[in-house]
């Protein structure tokens, strides 16, 4: 099978190819300035100064608190003069962010809310890019979702969001260096890109395209060591924080075994085997999808496994919070671009959104008629997680069912899959004959 291009034929140009990306770039601006107005009541109004008022007005953010609870309002570099909870990706920006706000919390705010709207805005042009030709508005999801500004300056999610993209573009432009150190730079930034790399290898596995792979990965490496020695060097202690706070966390806020250990389900309430379960779980639904990658009848692209990891990583995280959305949104799209489920998903996270904070609302002595209980709280968690799983499982059918996948049916085969994108078989799992692998790609 020949390789698909994503170029617009002999008769396009670059204007052509540049029409849909304008009001894509405007729209995910509107996006980004609807996030910050969303925010009015705490950044205008001062109710995140007040305790219950930031949760009853649904303006939450970690950003501006942080600023206190990390020492940056008194000078303090991350890592070197106070341990920090963040990969040194995100210190990095708090850092830069410190410099520039002269000792002012708010103006720390409005600065990291300018470096997230424009990371939004990265990351949409990135995302209409690897879609294809064929398809560059499905980025609407991400640029004006009503997830996506619910939650976009709740924490730095949207910064890893743009280099996980922006290294995946990279790949699927055969700029494979370059792939691994923006991959590396994401990871370094928030942890759940390194699915990404788990993708990427199992389609290496099943087309042999080892040299693009082994190139890429060792640029990651490379990078994540130029990003992290550096700060191991000079604070050890300030720079492990990150991990010894992931081992060491209980269940938390959104995550299922936070409804686990609330209910007391047996085994599953467990908190001394909280990380062996996780990582357990976690464990057989990467392997159930290495055995998808190898054993489908037609190669996955490359979105759907990028997709499936990151969900299995999320369901089986110990913490889910409202922001982890920013994280899948844009690989949902791309996996499969088909509104029931998309909406029925995208519906769930709102009201998990709305419900996260009215729970928390009710902690409060005076929050307790404005909040939700238990009942009302778990069922948006489920109902967040179910849509999530039917998407999973939606993902898994067009798998193995290739005549069913949105995207193929337009005559491309990954138009966001590099070298993977029309390559043959090399592996699979049973062996097939080679003209059995032929006619499947065919």
């Amino acid at each position: 099978m020949t390789r698909t291009t994503n170029a617009p034929g002999p008769l396009g140009t670059a204007a052509q190819r540049a029409v849909p990306y304008l009001p894509l770039g405007l729209l995910a601006g509107l996006g980004a300035v609807l996030a910050f107005l969303w925010k009015w009541p705490c950044r205008f109004g001062g109710a995140w100064n007040g305790g219950i008022g930031q949760y009853t007005n649904f303006c939450y953010t970690d950003i501006y608190p942080l600023w206190w609870s990390e020492h940056l309002n008194e000078g303090k570099i991350p890592y070197v003069d106070y341990p920090v909870e963040y990969p040194v990706g995100i210190g990095a920006i708090m850092e830069f962010g410190r410099r520039l706000a002269s000792g002012d919390g708010v103006a720390f705010y409005d600065i990291t809310v300018v470096l997230m709207g424009g990371s939004l805005i990265a990351g949409v042009l990135v995302m209409a890019a690897l879609a294809g030709p064929a398809r560059p508005w499905d980025a609407l999801w991400y640029a004006i979702g009503p997830a996506v500004i619910l939650c976009a300056y709740i924490n730095w999610d949207l910064a890893a969001g743009a280099l996980a993209l922006g290294g995946l573009l990279a790949w699927s432009r055969d700029r494979h260096i370059l792939a691994g150190v923006l991959l590396s730079l994401s990871v370094a930034t928030k942890f759940y890109p390194l699915m990404f790399f788990g993708a990427l290898f199992l389609l290496t596995v099943r087309t042999g395209k080892w040299v693009p792979f082994l190139r890429m990965a060792l640029a990651a490496a490379g990078t994540w060591l130029v990003a992290n020695v550096p700060v191991m060097l000079i604070n050890f202690e300030g720079w492990k924080r990150f991990y010894a706070f992931s081992s060491e966390r209980g269940a938390d806020w959104g995550g299922l075994w936070f409804f686990f250990q609330r209910k007391d389900w047996g085994f599953l309430a467990d908190a001394d085997s909280l990380n062996t379960m996780a990582m357990g779980a976690l464990a057989v639904l990467l392997l159930g999808i290495a055995v998808l990658a190898v054993a489908a009848p037609r190669r996955p692209r490359l979105m759907q496994l990028c997709f499936l990891a990151l969900a299995a990583f999320m369901v089986t995280n110990k913490v889910w919070s409202p922001q982890y959305v920013l994280w899948l949104v844009p690989f949902a799209v791309l996996a499969r671009p088909k509104w029931g489920a998309l909406l029925a998903w995208q519906i769930a996270e709102c009201w998990y959104f709305f419900s996260i904070w009215l729970y928390l609302a009710a902690q409060y002595p005076e929050g307790v008629d404005l909040g939700i209980g238990d009942t009302a709280y778990f069922l948006s968690v489920w109902a967040r997680a179910i849509t999530i799983v039917v998407l999973m499982a939606l993902v898994v059918r067009d798998i193995l069912r290739p005549e069913l996948d949105t995207v193929r049916a337009s005559g491309v085969d990954d138009p966001s899959g590099g070298v993977f994108d029309g390559a043959e078989d090399r592996f699979t799992f049973p062996p097939r004959p080679k003209a059995d692998a032929a006619v499947v790609e065919a």
